[in-house]
């Protein structure tokens, strides 16, 4: 349907189904009272007919706002890794942290190659570990930090940081997972078509 005036609200009326389909009713209507049979009633039959008509009308379809192309936000994601890398390379870690953290990197640069990430849930999952949970985690293993050398005898704050870097590993452990089967299911697909195509 027409979207010329999409800030006119009467000739979005004139444009739409309920008002084109009433009209085709209500034409329907003049042509029975052509024919006598709607006698002196015909205004209410051609009115009756054309309300009938935009009643029984679908509604209009409200198109999809555009929404970001999964490559374009994994290329955005790669920048910000790349910024997220230098705020850690200034972040002293313990040892078992440190370690964590080097696991987690390596797999998140391996999941934003180009040509890997192609569902929108598991941009958003990522999206968010690289934007949100490992900052927030560093961030607040340093200020806990700070207080634990002020008021100590508190649980040291590493062994949280490594429980959040354990947990962020394993959440894109199995977006790896999903991806190596669906490698593994394209292959195997693969080699079906070919050796059915080549009769064996």
């Amino acid at each position: 349907m027409a979207t010329s005036r999409p800030g006119n609200p009467v000739m979005r009326y004139v444009e739409s189904r309920k008002n084109l389909i009433g009209c085709a009713c209500g034409l329907a209507g003049l042509g029975v009272t052509l024919t006598g049979a709607a006698g002196a009633l015909w205004p209410v039959v051609v009115v009756g007919l054309y309300g009938a008509g935009a009643l029984i009308a679908p509604p209009e379809r409200i198109p999809l706002p555009p929404l970001p192309d999964v490559d374009d936000q994994i290329e955005e994601l790669r920048a910000d890794l790349d910024t997220l890398r230098g705020y850690l390379a200034q972040i002293e870690l313990p040892p078992a942290a440190h370690g964590r953290l080097t696991e987690l990197d390596t797999l998140l640069g391996a999941l934003l190659e180009p040509g890997w990430v192609t569902d929108q849930e598991h941009a958003r999952v990522l999206a968010r570990a690289v934007r949100k949970d490992v900052p927030e985690a560093v961030d607040a293993y340093e200020r806990t930090r700070w207080w634990s050398r002020v008021v100590p005898g508190s649980e040291p704050p590493e062994r949280h940081l490594e429980r959040q870097l354990g947990a962020l590993h394993d959440e894109c452990v199995r977006i790896a997972d999903s991806l190596r089967e669906a490698e593994a299911l394209r292959q195997e697909t693969h080699t079906r078509y070919l050796e059915d195509r080549g009769g064996h």
